[in-house]
């Protein structure tokens, strides 16, 4: 689902880093959702998602801050030619990131533009009363809502603008959390791929990590597969380097999409045999071992035939 809204502010908050507030024509109240959350915004031909940073109780604005990124896929630069005025379609917002109800503590390591959703898990936490914790690493110059976020946790936040400074503070905070803490973390993969890492070799059990990427990842062309219509028993080849989204597109089998990064949800078709290897950022651990689903958008099949509910 989508919605027609309209940029009510445009403010650049760092260096590169640009915040939007979208709202109603009418000003109206948003549906309201949990932090973590993402909408996804049409850029021109793009379709990119975006973090949250808004408290997500009847939000009349949904804000998104975009990091400006020359020469990428043209999504930011669009953002960032956005206007006060200007009307943008976003989808309602969508939850792969959520803070766990149960978990004595929540840790959150963000790097660079990573911050986004960790604003809405901050702010939820003290509006709550919840424990948490933050490390947060950016280049000078570059720290986005440094600001709040200190005014909010006080001594709970710490700060690093270089590699050793973050590998100190990573360190203590990954060694130093009581039993029950769980560990959230967004950032460039090599960041996340370095906290995940680390976490693990320091005994984090992994239902205890959790990450939220803001680019997708690298992915390799995979091996081809044949996708099995069930209800039409057609078979739709795969060929490496082609996605099953597309495949399904050529072979004129119409899939609901928005992200086309295995991010927001939309392209998710039911699995009834076979094997899918998931490389989405929207399933949960547990929704992927069931296995009865599938992110067509970026995820294929282990198995040569995939048969889908289409």
């Amino acid at each position: 689902m989508t919605m027609k809204l309209v940029v009510r502010r445009s403010t650049e908050i760092a260096d590169g880093i640009r915040e939007l507030a979208l709202a109603r024509p009418d000003d109206g109240p948003l549906p309201a959702h949990p932090p973590g959350s993402h909408v996804v915004v049409e850029c021109g031909s793009r379709r990119n998602a975006y973090s949250l940073t808004n408290c997500g109780i009847e939000p009349c604005a949904y804000t998104v801050a975009v990091l400006h990124r020359p020469g990428g896929n043209g999504g930011s630069e669009q953002m960032h030619r956005f206007q006060v005025g200007d009307r943008v379609v976003v989808s309602t917002p969508r939850s792969a990131f959520p803070p766990v109800s149960t978990a004595r503590r929540q840790l959150l390591v963000a790097g660079g533009i990573g911050i986004t959703p960790m604003l809405g898990h901050a702010r939820h936490a003290v509006r709550w009363g919840s424990d948490v914790r933050l490390v947060y690493v950016h280049r000078p110059g570059a720290s986005a809502y440094a600001g709040e976020l200190a005014e909010l946790l006080g001594e709970r936040m710490q700060r690093a603008t270089g590699a050793a400074e973050f590998g100190g503070l990573l360190h203590e905070a990954l060694t130093t959390q009581p039993i029950g803490t769980h560990l959230y973390v967004c950032g460039p993969q090599p960041l996340m791929d370095r906290v995940l890492n680390e976490a693990t070799a320091a005994g984090w059990p992994p239902q205890r990590l959790h990450l939220e990427r803001f680019t997708p990842t690298e992915l390799d062309p995979g091996q081809p597969f044949t996708a099995r219509l069930a209800r039409s028993g057609r078979r739709v080849p795969v060929p490496a380097g082609t996605s099953l989204l597309e495949a399904l597109e050529q072979a004129g089998v119409a899939v609901p999409n928005m992200c086309r990064q295995g991010v927001c949800g939309e392209c998710r078709v039911s699995v009834r045999a076979g094997r899918p290897l998931h490389r989405d950022e929207f399933l949960s651990e547990d929704e992927r071992a069931d296995g009865d689903s599938v992110m067509c958008c970026v995820s294929r099949s282990e198995t040569e035939t995939l048969e889908v509910d289409l």
